[in-house]
């Protein structure tokens, strides 16, 4: 009877892609504050006394930026909480596993783009 020896990464490998996992989480969670206190910001630009067409024109790029800052923040936020589910996957051992083919996924992926879950090949199934 063959063993079904289920392949996974070793401890050892687990823990350095646990380290890259919690210095971008931290990374992350900093830039989102960022993004956070810039669209929450209401500070007044200073354009009172200017003419009118410009005080609108600074408006217009104003939402624009709060606009584009929100969308900055929910994928940021996104990105925060892959990464956290990520590190779930790392304590129960699943980490590092393709979840289309069962196989590993390459390990210089997975220092790129830490909270992969599809192996390149998986991805390349899929497009």
């Amino acid at each position: 009877m063959a063993e079904d020896v289920k392949v996974r990464y070793s401890d050892s490998d687990l823990a350095m892609f646990k380290e890259i996992i919690l210095e971008k989480v931290e990374k992350a969670k900093k830039d989102l504050e960022l993004l956070q206190s810039a669209y929450k910001n209401d500070g007044n630009n200073g354009t009172d006394d200017t003419s009118p067409t410009f005080k609108a024109f600074e408006e217009g790029s104003e939402t624009m930026s709060k606009e584009a800052n929100t969308q900055l923040a929910i994928r940021q936020e996104k990105f925060v909480r892959d990464l956290k589910n990520a590190l779930l996957r790392i304590e129960n051992k699943t980490y590092g596993i393709c979840r289309v083919t069962g196989k590993l996924i390459n390990p210089e992926r997975l220092k790129l783009v830490p909270h992969a879950t599809l192996s390149i090949e998986a991805k390349n199934m899929q497009s």
